[in-house]
């Protein structure tokens, strides 16, 4: 009785834990996503490139009256255009639907909503790949999805 008792115990005390990791891991997942969308708020360029793994890919897909493609940008470029605007400008507003994890290797979906200067402007979906360097979790691909209706 005493051993299975302890057993018992054992049991829930790993599940405890492994729960206690998985949002560690996804919390922190979910603050280096959330560190870009402060850049972008703050015009800070320079903690936006800090979001970034030295060899990261920035992705939109583009849709041209039906006709499908992908539109590629630098983090620098990126980086460079926000550094233009007025703090407050840009805010995207994102909701996180998936995060899975695994070692080093994460993924993370995220509806979103952008407002410029205030005003609604669009939508859409960031699917984001990060990975842990160093302990630090970066973003090393981004691909969004861009539309101005079905916003929910």
């Amino acid at each position: 009785m005493i051993r299975s008792a302890t057993t018992l115990l054992l049991m829930a005390v790993v599940f405890c834990i492994q729960t206690a990791h998985a949002q560690t891991t996804e919390d922190a997942i979910k603050q280096a996503i959330n560190q870009l969308f402060t850049a972008m708020k703050n015009a800070d360029s320079v903690s936006l490139v800090s979001c970034f793994a030295d060899s990261a890919v920035l992705q939109t897909i583009v849709d041209n009256e039906g006709k499908i493609s992908v539109h590629n940008e630098q983090v620098t470029g990126f980086a460079s255009s926000i550094a233009k605007l007025q703090k407050g400008d840009a805010d995207e507003q994102v909701t996180f639907n998936v995060i899975k994890a695994d070692g080093e290797l994460a993924i993370v979906w995220a509806p979103y909503k952008f407002y410029w200067k205030g005003k609604f402007s669009h939508c859409g979906i960031d699917s984001f790949q990060l990975i842990r360097i160093d302990g630090v979790w970066k973003i090393q691909y981004l691909i969004d999805t861009r539309r101005k209706e079905a916003c929910e």
